[in-house]
């Protein structure tokens, strides 16, 4: 078996993967912003590194996986450098900010098991944390990297590009920087215009807000990620992942402030997946152009023909490499959606396949290819989580098990030992690495979930008298054949037609 290589992002090399203890891996992924829900473009970091999680266990690795809730905080690179997303939200919501956090970090929650990921062994909250933060801080002013001015803490980015690469993660230079860095609050308190936040004064209108020995205030972004990934991985871990929008600045300044304090970088490999486009651009707020995962889920999103179930989502992603684009369209989620069925029912015909197969002579070319497919997968995932390799060489197997099957081909055309091993593979893969699974959806309750789920988003709309949003919520579950009750007593019921 090939070992398994993966591409760096800090050296832009692929590299064999070897961790730091052998047979014990660390890794670390940045973890929602729980001030909204997640959209589409969210779901594709959890999911692919759900799906190195897997692997890494498949391996053989025992494996500590670390993916934060960031739930407090400020965020410079949006260009609000003293706003909190929770507080803001919260003000809006008229909800305390825990209440908000916990809704929203509920609703994602909700959304990681329908896709089926596996949760992360610790997850740490960045409100959970501050004394850490604190502590971290403390060690970088002392190291002479930081300053306070008015109560904030500023990371001296000029000093430390003096003696350590700075930029090295994105390929962003220094002097660019200064040219084309966004005039933000608290700008003219900085030395330079690109040193960042550790923590922020909290002006008083400011909810969230920490003593501190520099006063009230909370913290900044990239200390948080920095603070948590020290304290229950080390101060040098194995993989630090995320997605390629976060290399800078935030990874980038998470490198800058952990080589300060634990005189390292902190991640040995580096590892960022691409982004989900729409038309091209970004999913993202700034485009207006997000769709939430329940509004994926139910079909109730304007550029939506129909509603995707999670494990379509999770296939639709799957089928593309993580380092690449992946863009959105009806028509490739409609196809993932066929392609998804179409594998999977060759599986539960495969299952049921006897094992005793003897491959006569005529039969043998059959038996080496189909052999030669099965032995790739595990290539296709030792080089860099090749998913979409992976899934091209099962379909390719797809005919093979439906001739079969159709007795086209006689049962016995492959020996025994392919056979055991074309079934433990589809099993392997499928199931336990990809993370698939059988999400036919009858009248049994499958649905109750989703459903209970949007009946909670239009009670909170009535009780906002939101009903436009109440009532489209009714009028597009009625166009899937789904019927809502609404009883004497406030509760809801529905019915299938």
């Amino acid at each position: 078996m090939s070992e398994l290589k993966v591409l760096n992002s800090y050296t832009r090399q692929k590299e064999v993967f070897t961790p730091i203890t052998a047979g014990l891996v660390g890794m670390y992924v940045c973890g929602p912003t729980v001030s909204g829900e997640s959209h589409l473009g969210h779901a594709r970091p959890f999911i692919t590194f759900d799906v190195v999680y897997r692997y890494l266990l498949h391996l053989g690795y025992k494996v500590r996986y670390v993916r934060n809730i960031t739930d407090a905080g400020h965020f410079e690179e949006e260009g609000r450098a003293a706003e909190d997303k929770i507080s803001s939200k919260a003000v809006l919501e008229k909800l305390e900010p825990m209440e908000l956090v916990q809704k929203y970090t509920n609703l994602f929650h909700w959304a990681m098991h329908q896709f089926n990921n596996l949760d992360p062994s610790i997850e740490p909250t960045a409100t959970g944390h501050i004394v850490e933060q604190i502590e971290m801080i403390k060690k970088i002013m002392e190291a002479g990297y930081a300053y306070e001015a008015n109560g904030s803490v500023y990371f001296d980015v000029k000093k430390y590009a003096e003696h350590y690469p700075y930029g090295k993660l994105s390929g962003r230079v220094l002097d660019e920087q200064l040219e084309t860095s966004r005039e933000l609050d608290g700008q003219d308190e900085k030395r330079n215009k690109q040193d960042f936040a550790l923590w922020k004064a909290a002006p008083p209108e400011h909810i969230m807000r920490w003593a501190s020995p520099w006063g009230e205030g909370f913290p900044g972004w990239h200390i948080e990620c920095s603070a948590m990934s020290t304290k229950y991985l080390g101060t040098e871990f194995d993989i630090h992942g995320g997605g390629m929008d976060l290399q800078f600045p935030h990874h980038e300044s998470e490198i800058a402030q952990s080589t300060i304090c634990n005189k390292h970088v902190p991640a040995r490999y580096w590892l960022h997946n691409n982004m989900i486009t729409v038309n091209g651009k970004k999913m993202g707020k700034s485009y207006n152009n997000q769709i939430k995962l329940t509004e994926m889920f139910a079909g109730t999103h304007p550029l939506l023909e129909q509603a995707y179930s999670p494990m379509t989502i999770r296939f639709f992603i799957l089928q593309t490499h993580y380092r690449s684009t992946l863009d959105f369209s009806n028509e490739a989620l409609q196809a993932a959606e066929k392609g998804l069925k179409r594998l999977w029912e060759a599986y539960e015909h495969l299952q049921k396949f006897p094992d005793n197969g003897q491959a006569t002579a005529s039969d043998k070319e059959l038996d080496a290819r189909v052999n030669s497919l099965i032995r790739e997968l595990d290539e296709f995932m030792n080089d860099d989580f090749n998913t979409a390799k992976v899934l091209a060489n099962m379909f390719e197997l797809v005919p093979v098990i439906n001739s079969i099957k159709d007795k086209h081909i006689p049962a016995g055309s492959l020996s025994s030992g392919t056979m055991t091993l074309l079934k433990k593979y589809f099993r392997d893969y499928l199931e336990n690495i990809l993370g698939l699974k059988n999400e036919t959806l009858h009248e049994d309750g499958k649905l109750n979930g989703v459903l209970d789920l949007l009946i909670d988003i239009r009670k909170e709309a009535r009780t906002r008298k939101d009903y436009a949003t109440s009532d489209k919520i009714r009028n597009q579950l009625q166009q899937l054949g789904i019927l809502l009750k609404d009883e004497k007593d406030g509760s809801v019921g529905y019915s299938f037609q």
